[in-house]
């Protein structure tokens, strides 16, 4: 892993040293420079050791509560990592430096590109009133707003080279095209396909001209569909697999995991120290926290016999304890993360994803599901699930929602005209709060 190094990381973390409260938190820190300046060379030294004394030394300042260094440790953490630009992250913290330092190049250049824009679209205003000298300053206003979204997809002129038009009326299509990605199709980035087909001349001219286009792109969401579940099951049933591979294959898919979800969330550290598989959000706003464990990688078994019937192994009861201590630290924060990141957790859940039927060839696949189904009649916020059922009832529900079976076709998957793929089209899992 490339882990960053550099002035202003280390700056952020005098920072946070200068701030620190207790001695225990800035002796972590004191072991971060350490290693950052330990090296031989003039270079400041990175790796996966400073990636793990930040993690030490945030943990070390959530055990004594100071959330400032907490975050102001994140934000360095994730800055090491890449999660966070150079520019985005000496933006953050220009905060701590003095007001008569110059102005940052980034600050400049926003300032510049504020006042450019706001200087042509005073010119398209007063243009519109010298060609309509009875405009009322409402329909100044309607103009310039219509411009602006048209600008979203600026083109280059053909006929003057570094110039650039922009096309009257193509944000009117593109805002129709996004909503039937958005609110027909489930599709992950409407905004940016809409932004593809309208630049593509050809690819628009065929939607507009069909009256029932639309069907292309339906049919070409169920073809994703299947794509994803069937790279699904083969990493399930991969027994190299591990958890991370497992993750990848659900990625962009919580469609896969029922109706109620509307989303996932992108914050996976919501309490110190822990991160969550997948976090979903349910339509009423709540969480729904997705552990992941191996498939046919598991190294233990999922059921065992014991006195004639079959019951879950130590192995699918460890994990549901640690998806229980997930949720009882959800509950300990839910204030601070509902104020933070508006994410409800007081109403949360969790699933836990774990096995496959085929590691147990002595035990009936219905027997495996029956054991575990019991075990959730028992739990109150914990569902255990394993991998095979959560993609056959997808497929399952898939199907049902399309009214269709795929059809081989000269080498090609052919589906029927279906109705409008809806949220709805998921696995019907009843969770239990």
């Amino acid at each position: 892993m490339d882990v960053r190094s550099d002035l202003s990381l280390q700056l952020q973390l005098e920072h946070v040293l200068d701030r620190a409260e207790s001695e225990v938190v800035r002796k972590a820190l004191e072991a971060v420079f350490q290693h950052m300046h330990g090296g031989k060379s003039r270079h400041r030294r990175g790796g996966r050791a400073l990636v793990t004394l930040l993690e030490r030394a945030r943990s070390v300042a959530a055990a004594t509560e100071e959330w400032q260094a907490v975050r102001l440790l994140q934000d360095s953490l994730d800055y090491a990592e890449g999660r966070i630009f150079q520019p985005d992250f000496e933006e953050r913290y220009e905060r701590f430096r003095r007001s008569t330092e110059p102005v940052s190049h980034a600050q400049d250049y926003l300032a510049r590109t504020l006042s450019a824009s706001l200087e042509f679209f005073t010119q398209l205003g007063e243009k519109h009133f010298e060609d309509n000298p009875g405009a009322t300053v409402g329909e100044v206003l309607a103009h310039v707003r219509a411009v602006g979204q048209d600008a979203r997809f600026m083109q280059p002129s053909g006929e003057r080279p570094s110039r650039y038009r922009i096309l009257r009326g193509m944000a009117e299509v593109a805002a129709w095209l996004e909503q039937v990605f958005r609110e027909r199709i489930d599709v992950e980035v409407p905004e940016e396909t809409a932004r593809r087909i309208v630049l593509n001349p050809d690819a628009l001219a065929v939607l507009a001209a069909d009256k029932e286009g639309q069907l292309l792109l339906r049919a070409a969401e169920i073809q994703r569909r299947r794509r994803d579940l069937k790279a699904l099951r083969k990493a399930a049933e991969d027994p190299a697999a591990s958890e991370h591979d497992l993750q990848h294959a659900l990625a962009g898919q919580h469609w896969i995991f029922g109706g109620q979800f509307v989303g996932q969330a992108v914050q996976r550290r919501l309490v110190p120290g822990d991160e969550v598989d997948i976090p979903l959000i349910r339509g009423d706003g709540a969480l729904h926290v997705v552990e992941l464990k191996r498939a046919m990688g598991l190294r233990g078994s999922l059921v065992k016999r014991h006195r004639g019937c079959w019951v879950p192994t130590a192995e699918v009861h460890d994990a549901v304890s640690q998806a229980v201590n997930y949720l009882v630290g959800l509950d300990e924060h839910r204030l601070r993360i509902r104020d933070e990141l508006g994410i409800e957790t007081r109403r949360a859940s969790a699933l836990v994803l774990i096995g496959h039927p085929a590691l147990q060839p002595e035990a009936a696949e219905e027997e495996i599901n029956e054991a575990l189904r019991t075990l959730n009649t028992h739990l109150n916020r914990v569902e255990v699930v394993t991998y095979k059922e959560l993609v056959d009832n997808a497929e399952r529900a898939l199907e049902v929602e399309t009214g269709t079976e795929p059809a081989q076709a000269g080498g090609r998957v052919v589906v029927a005209p279906v109705g409008p793929i809806t949220a709805s089209a998921g696995v019907p899992c009843a969770y239990r709060e």
